[in-house]
């Protein structure tokens, strides 16, 4: 396991557990070109007006959004080769950096199990080989195959299962294999168009789950500011809020700071159109 623990010179330091980045992380790029990154404005949760409309966000350390490839349609046909792995600010998944044969250059996620010089291809015929890494359509990949990085429309890039050590299972399609079940991280299993595209493995940093940051700092460091109790505040501040000492919320249940009910509130809209896809919800295959 590639993971470190930091010499316990105070108690923060004791119980901290961290990724070991040096283990992990690889390359033969010494200087990755510019045009792979760009700088995002931060806005600390406030709109424009400068009312916070995201709570808990706000400083953190300056940081470079790299410009992932997502589809991967421009490249389609085209070797690449895996140059470098890559840590990201933005992604709890290790990104690969790819040299394709064309000359050009592209940052992805990362897949579990590939190494440095790997050989990694995309298209939507079904003469793509059933390897990991590379990209095609739902339609051509057997039933039992992991994969990470799922368009929910054809092309629009991957959405479904992108975060560390996620990836969603192929369950079977239909007669015509107009539509594809995919069982997804949550349990949930849907139907997917078979013409949008996924790739085939496991994501990566598998360990990310492990991490004991040891100290609120290191949140701070991610621009994540401190949550605080409702029943902490004052009535003003929060219905739960106000009491002489330790009291209960004194509502019939526990709301949000605007008055909602919450804390098993259904929030997803009864008549959503993609409903019709869902053939088992995450909460049927909890039970």
């Amino acid at each position: 396991m590639l993971m470190k623990t930091l010499k316990p010179t105070n108690n923060a330091q004791r119980n901290t557990v961290l990724i070991d980045y040096r283990q992990k992380l690889h390359s033969e790029v010494k200087k990755y070109p510019r045009n792979l990154f760009k700088k995002l404005p931060s806005h600390a949760g406030r709109n424009n007006q400068g009312t916070i409309t995201i709570r808990h966000r706000g400083g953190g350390h300056k940081r470079k959004y790299p410009n992932v490839d997502f589809k991967r349609y421009s490249k389609d046909k085209i070797e690449g080769t895996i140059k470098g792995f890559k840590y990201s600010p933005y992604h709890t998944a290790f990104l690969c950096f790819i040299s394709y044969r064309d000359g050009s250059n592209a940052l992805i996620l990362a897949p579990e199990g590939l190494k440095i010089g790997d050989k990694i291809l995309s298209g939507n015929s079904e003469n793509i080989p059933i390897q990991t890494g590379n990209n095609l359509l739902l339609k051509y990949i057997p039933a039992g195959t992991f994969i990470h990085n799922i368009e929910l429309k054809p092309k629009k890039g991957g959405q479904l299962a992108r975060s560390a050590g996620n990836y969603a299972v192929v369950r079977g399609s239909d007669e015509d294999k107009r539509y594809i079940q995919v069982k997804l991280p949550s349990g949930e299993v849907r139907k997917v168009l078979g013409e949008c595209r996924a790739t085939i493995g496991k994501m990566s940093n598998t360990e990310n789950n492990l991490v004991k940051k040891g100290k609120a700092g290191r949140n701070r460091w991610r621009g994540i500011r401190p949550t605080v109790r409702g029943s902490a505040m004052n009535p003003v501040d929060h219905p739960h809020g106000g009491g002489e000492g330790k009291a209960s919320i004194g509502r019939k249940s526990p709301l949000s700071p605007w008055g909602k009910k919450t804390l098993g509130k259904k929030t997803r809209r009864k008549n959503k159109l993609s409903n019709k896809f869902i053939v088992r919800s995450r909460h049927q295959a909890k039970k």
